[in-house]
């Protein structure tokens, strides 16, 4: 939690309740679904929770902004981004029913009301949103693929409506691929810690 302080100095007491709460929950339910590495469990504020919280130090999203997670896994980045960000909808997604399962529970322990929980296929989703996040789900060239046409052309942030992929180590074979214009931001700019030396937020606008 020190670390979340260290780097959103303004959060709210609820968000503060909602951030400190993730421990016990995560705790909780990865002994019963493994959504969390165990080793990276006593790592959850560091690996999980503030690398998903990158993001919002590249885009500060305005509220009604409308954003899909896709293979949200145990709920990053979408859940610690709903906290900081409780005007704005998510909808989560991943392939894997008993994920959503922890998603849902946490999302509800939490009493997130702007996050939408969903067993889907991205391809399959109707809706249409102003930003997408993930965390690594895949390569790139294939993820945009997935999503290129859930996006909307045009939005009210700062950054133009788009793809907001968290990723590391060395992305220029990737990105080789992709005939996107595309920004890189390292995430070692905004936080101190060893671990964000090699991770990014890779940004393509629509």
């Amino acid at each position: 939690m020190d670390l979340i302080k260290k780097y959103f100095p303004d959060l709210t007491a609820r968000q503060l309740e909602q951030f400190a709460a993730l421990d016990d929950l995560y705790r909780h339910w990865n002994a019963q679904i493994n959504v969390i590495s165990r080793q990276d469990i006593d790592s959850l504020y560091e690996k999980h929770v503030l690398h998903s919280l990158g993001i919002a130090k590249v885009i500060q999203f305005v509220p009604g902004t409308e954003i899909l997670d896709v293979g949200t896994g145990g709920g990053f980045p979408g859940i610690p981004l709903a906290i900081l960000f409780p005007l704005v909808d998510f909808h989560l997604v991943d392939s894997i029913g008993k994920k959503i399962k922890v998603v849902t529970e946490i999302s509800s322990a939490l009493g997130l009301t702007n996050v939408k929980a969903e067993q889907a296929r991205v391809e399959h989703l109707e809706s249409t949103y102003d930003f997408v996040v993930s965390r690594a789900v895949t390569r790139l060239q294939p993820f945009l693929g997935w999503v290129r046409y859930k996006i909307l052309k045009t939005g009210n942030n700062k950054l133009r409506n788009g793809v907001l992929y968290l990723k590391g180590g060395d992305v220029s074979e990737e990105l080789a691929e992709v005939k996107e214009k595309h920004r890189i931001y390292e995430l070692s700019t905004y936080f101190d810690e060893p671990f964000f030396e090699t991770k990014k937020v890779i940004y393509l606008p629509k």
